[in-house]
């Protein structure tokens, strides 16, 4: 166990940089911030993650909202919703888990498989994966339109962002030259806040309903996480991206089930 998880349950080192440090590492959103000092606390600002996607999530759901409420039909509202999520991200996640179906399905060899995922190229397994995620968000995104339930959409962004924090924190680097290797190891108290942030946002946003809705988004990760170890070895920026993908949807099924 290398020293930062060794230490990993003293104080919680938190910063106000370091929330604008996650916005800069996970969306594409212009934020005045001192560059030098964020990518020093990259893996530090890991706590905000959640507060992030909640601001995604309200973003978009207030965008997507208003659309229908104006009229708009429900499959362009969610279409709209995903586009600004999107745009505001700059399809990061979307991406990392078109590469994992890529790699994971294409490659021999772990450095094979990690070559074809640093490839900028879409194969056809990730074209198809990443057609089946659009339109499994796009669905569950329309059922939320319906319902008109702006927080849930606050929620699935704040939870949906939780696992990568955990994989980080819990899983070993499959390249150590990647993305994912510049922002540092995770430690158990960022972990923890990140965890209670999320707990607490979904459960200002959906009640009691935010505990089940926690677990099943952490336990639908576990197969992509295994498979990233049995297949690279560890995760690597394409696999939280992957995770978050597939937690959001997993969320947005246990909401569409409720409603």
């Amino acid at each position: 166990m290398n020293d930062m998880r060794s230490t990993g349950f003293a104080k919680p080192d938190l910063d106000p940089v370091d929330i604008a440090a996650a916005f800069t590492l996970l969306t594409r959103i212009p934020l005045p911030v001192n560059h030098a000092r964020a990518g020093e606390r990259a893996a530090q600002a890991a706590w905000a993650y959640p507060l992030v996607g909640a601001v995604l999530g309200l973003v978009a759901g207030l965008i997507a909202i208003s659309l229908h409420w104006i009229g708009v039909s429900t499959g362009i509202a969610s279409a709209s919703g995903l586009g600004v999520l999107m745009l505001m991200t700059g399809a990061l996640h979307e991406d990392g888990i078109a590469d994992c179906a890529d790699g994971f399905g294409g490659g021999t060899t772990p450095a094979r498989r990690l070559e074809i995922m640093k490839d900028s190229r879409i194969g056809a397994f990730g074209a198809a994966t990443l057609i089946v995620v659009l339109l499994a968000r796009w669905s569950g995104y329309g059922t939320v339109i319906e319902g008109n339930w702006l927080a849930a959409f606050v929620a699935v962004g704040a939870i949906s962002r939780l696992p990568m924090v955990l994989v980080m924190y819990a899983m070993p680097l499959a390249r150590p030259d990647g993305f994912a290797a510049t922002v540092g190891m995770v430690t158990a108290p960022t972990v923890l806040v990140a965890a209670a942030l999320a707990l607490v946002l979904s459960l200002l946003c959906l009640g009691l309903l935010a505990i089940p809705l926690m677990l099943v988004t952490l336990l639908v990760c576990l197969p992509l996480c295994w498979l990233a170890w049995r297949r690279i070895g560890g995760y690597s920026g394409d696999v939280l991206g992957g995770c978050q993908q597939i937690a959001e949807i997993a969320a947005l099924a246990v909401l569409s089930a409720v409603l």
